[in-house]
């Protein structure tokens, strides 16, 4: 397995018929298998677009996928396993985030523009891995066969013909028309990137699978490559989502159907580490919610203002849409609100742009619930933060753009380290009655202490957190995720895959 003396690891490349069909818990699994058996190995994606990012031990920026597959590989997550992050913060504009630092917010046509010179950087990247670990297994993103897009695309199969990267072909069967998905793609390839392709991977499957066994043979006569495995549905453990495409359009919650006490998060157009809340929905006779169609919250036992990659833009939809009235209204009938990141600015008096770092200059009124300006400024902030709230310890993490100035009120928590050096600052913000909180702090849910003391604090003191968070509980699912994909693949064969590039 492991590569010769002087010689380039092997790489292994998972790439999708489509955005969100399991490209990324596919190559958790992978990572988590080969480091079981003692392979170092590490992800590598090379161009990521998602607001959903973490930090790493240096201090440094990434997309959060591929911190979960370092953390399933058992290795620190280093910005070569994400060079290039992508965070939208418009319909045609994003930040672009350069190997773990804040470079530029450009337009679509603008980074296509310079899609050569980022392509160099990817390519240093992925070799730097591949001389630093025994085997490099490659995401791509959305589908690899967008054929307007192809002739710049970085991430899919141009970044596997650069590393001879035998190629796993994920589809998801549970959005129908599986069959259509693969044979699909392979027509909208050339022949040189259909030979990339080693085989498919069938993901989401439901019910019986002896069902599929006549589409198995279907699919591998038909396109003569052989299929890996099928993926049955799993409940019985989590790994976080990627793409927040997984809580997109959700359904207004009538007070009537709420069987167990709630909590609603407000989804806002560019939410940003929605993860943040994965150990919210593990506690049991707890129920959350997402919401973007503006309705009543008075059912709701505290309301959420999640981190936003543009927070005038989204604070300017809360005014519009009605929701700062709805909000304001639950605040000061006694509700529980807590912003997290951008949803703290957003608590504020107003929010001052006036360099124009998220878009077009300016300032935007806040919604009034805490006694705070901010200011966006630079450089961002990205750290690895300890913290403790009234003598509870937790960790988790700071990505921002801005500088709060809090003109009265508590400060409820206190920085203990970040990156690595002690520090002993104050950090967000509580109203008198404890009722409204604001939080630089991402991953705040993680530790089950906090969450506990969170949960009291809304005066849910009986329920408790999972254990199935934080680092230990992340853990246990990448074994429970290795055990499910070993059961129902080929692991000879794809390991094969990398034998035969290493040989």
């Amino acid at each position: 397995m492991l590569p010769t003396k002087n010689a380039k690891a092997p790489c292994l490349a998972v790439m999708g018929t489509g955005s969100d069909v399991g490209k990324s818990i596919v190559t958790t699994a992978l990572c988590r298998i080969f480091a079981d058996r003692g392979v170092r190995v590490a992800p590598f994606k090379a161009q990521n677009m998602s607001n959903n990012s973490g930090v790493t031990p240096e201090g440094l920026e990434m997309g959060r996928a591929q911190i979960v597959q370092a953390e399933a590989a058992r290795v620190a997550p280093h910005v070569d396993m994400n060079p290039i992050l992508l965070k939208p913060s418009s319909d045609v504009g994003a930040q672009v985030v350069l190997l773990g630092k804040a470079l530029e917010n450009s337009t679509a046509g603008e980074y296509h523009s310079r899609k050569a010179a980022f392509e160099s950087r990817a390519r240093r990247s992925l070799d730097r891995l591949r001389e630093d670990y025994d085997l490099v297994i490659m995401e791509g993103a959305g589908s690899c066969a967008e054929v307007n897009l192809m002739a710049g695309d970085i991430v899919n199969l141009r970044m596997a013909k650069y590393a001879s990267a035998p190629v796993i072909l994920v589809a998801d069967i549970h959005r129908g028309g599986v069959f259509a998905q693969i044979v699909g793609t392979l027509d909208c390839i050339s022949k040189a990137r259909q030979d990339l392709i080693a085989g498919f991977v069938i993901n989401r499957f439901r019910g019986d699978l002896s069902l599929f066994n006549d589409g198995v043979r279907w699919i591998e006569t038909r396109t003569g490559k052989p299929i890996f495995g099928v993926l049955p549905w799993y409940h019985h453990f989590h790994i976080e989502a990627e793409d927040s495409v997984v809580i997109e359009a959700p359904a207004k919650v009538t007070p009537k159907g709420l069987a167990h006490p709630a909590v609603a998060v407000i989804r806002t157009p560019h939410i940003s580490n929605f993860t943040d809340f994965d150990p919210l929905s593990a506690v049991k006779g707890l129920e959350l919610y997402f919401l973007e169609t503006v309705q009543d919250l008075g059912a709701f036992s505290a309301v959420i203002l999640p981190g936003s990659k543009n927070t005038r833009h989204d604070l300017d939809w809360l005014h519009r849409t009605g929701w700062t009235e709805k909000i304001v209204c639950f605040a000061n009938d006694g509700g529980h609100v807590l912003g997290i990141c951008g949803g703290y600015q957003m608590m504020g008096q107003s929010v001052h742009d006036p360099d124009g770092i998220e878009g077009v200059s300016g300032s935007t009124p806040g919604l009034g619930l805490l006694d705070l300006e901010t200011v966006m400024t630079a450089p961002k902030i990205t750290a690895r933060t300890r913290f403790s709230w009234d003598g509870v310890c937790g960790s988790g993490y700071e990505i921002h753009m801005g500088r709060t100035d809090i003109k009265s009120g508590e400060r409820p928590f206190r920085i203990l380290e970040r990156n690595g050096y002690a520090a002993r600052q104050p950090e967000g913000s509580i109203s008198p009655d404890g009722k409204i909180l604001g939080t630089y702090i991402h991953g705040i849910f993680d530790p089950p202490e906090i969450t506990d003391k969170w949960l009291e604090q809304i005066g849910l003191g009986r329920l408790k957190a999972s254990a199935s968070y934080g680092y230990a509980g992340r853990d246990r699912n990448y074994d429970l995720l290795a055990e499910h994909f070993i059961a129902h693949m080929d692991m000879d064969k794809i390991s094969k895959l990398a034998e035969e590039k290493s040989s």
